[in-house]
């Protein structure tokens, strides 16, 4: 427990890189999971913007990338990151690797609630006048809005995973300080410390998605 108390400057810098690598990845692969999610839905056959190929390709990618183990994705995209970014490792590198593998994840999320809501909806704004464009950003996104809430939720505990694997390829955040502080000095306190840290996370996000859904399914 005294080596919980005296690496507190430590721990407090660990928890703000999981929180800063946590929020990069869910509004950077939020926002692209978001958009290849909606490209998904709406160029399905019968879809606003139907066009087999469009959603064959993304089909593809997306079918491609989201299976693969995120340990094995972080040490992949090393290469590629390192040539795009200048860096291979670190909490740079990371972030970017979280983005890629959220977006993906995050993008069938999207697809999958965007199908629940109701055709006949879409066709009535349509027999409206609405333009294919302004349906999707005024009723399919909104009407989908507190199913995707929670769908963000569920994504929001699996990058919470993500910054915990990091540590491999030189990240900070509560998962290296765990491995490197509690795990190869065969101290659990200082393990079992950053996991409850990770559950406090995790507990608040979730709660406060929850209760976000529920105010918009109110309506």
């Amino acid at each position: 427990m005294d080596r919980v108390i005296e690496l507190g400057p430590q721990f407090l810098e660990a928890t703000i890189e999981t929180i800063v690598l946590v929020a990069v990845g869910v509004t950077v692969g939020g926002l692209l999971g978001l958009i290849v999610g909606t490209g998904l839905y709406v160029t399905r056959k019968g879809g606003l913007l139907s066009n087999g190929v469009v959603n064959l390709l993304l089909n593809i990618v997306v079918n491609v990338f989201r299976p693969i183990p995120f340990i094995l994705l972080a040490v992949g995209l090393q290469p590629f990151v390192r040539q795009v970014f200048g860096v291979g490792i670190g909490n740079v590198a990371a972030a970017v690797v979280i983005v890629f593998a959220a977006a993906f994840g995050i993008a069938r999320i999207v697809e999958q609630n965007l199908v629940s809501v109701p055709p006949g909806v879409l066709e009535a704004a349509r027999a409206m006048g609405a333009s294919r464009t302004r349906v999707i950003f005024t009723v399919l996104l909104p009407e989908a809005f507190g199913p995707l809430i929670l769908g963000y939720t569920f994504a929001f505990v699996a990058i919470v995973d993500m910054t915990a694997i990091v540590g491999t390829i030189g990240a900070g955040g509560l998962g290296n300080l765990a491995l490197q502080y509690g795990y190869r000095q065969f101290n659990p306190w200082v393990t079992w410390s950053a996991i409850l840290i990770v559950i406090v996370i995790v507990q608040l996000g979730q709660f406060a998605g929850n209760a976000g859904a529920r105010k918009v399914l109110r309506r």
